[in-house]
């Protein structure tokens, strides 16, 4: 079993930055590959980034490549994703799942979830 906990989410404005950051616990984080997806009111849950266990493998949706970042620390059980040049069209729940793949991050294939964090990007 794996529990996570997101944090990091706030208010930004657009071309801000915001660190979000997924705690995990239970000894096993080290072997799960990690994924942040991002939902909207109305909107499906949408892939975001993914990384693999060793994290020696990032994957992204198209429409963050180059603005947002995957990375993880298995020492500290922790995976993040920082957020550049934000757009309005980002703001959306931010949560992180471990359990499945790292692509192509297919939302059922995950186990566990977080709660989420929050993101909002003002114009």
């Amino acid at each position: 079993q794996v529990q996570l906990v997101e944090s990091g989410g706030g208010l930004v404005q657009a071309g801000g930055s915001l660190r979000l950051s997924c705690a995990a616990s239970g000894r096993t984080f080290s072997s799960y590959a990690m994924v942040w997806f991002r939902q909207d009111p109305g909107k499906e849950r949408e892939f975001v980034a993914g990384i693999t266990w060793s994290g020696s493998s990032t994957y992204y949706a198209d429409s963050v490549k180059g603005r947002f970042t995957i990375s993880r620390d298995n020492a500290k059980n922790t995976v993040y994703l920082q957020l550049n040049s934000l757009k309005p069209e980002d703001t959306a729940v931010y949560y992180c799942a471990a359990g499945g793949s790292a692509w192509p991050g297919i939302e059922t294939d995950f186990r566990f979830w977080g709660q989420g964090t929050q993101v909002t990007v003002s114009s």
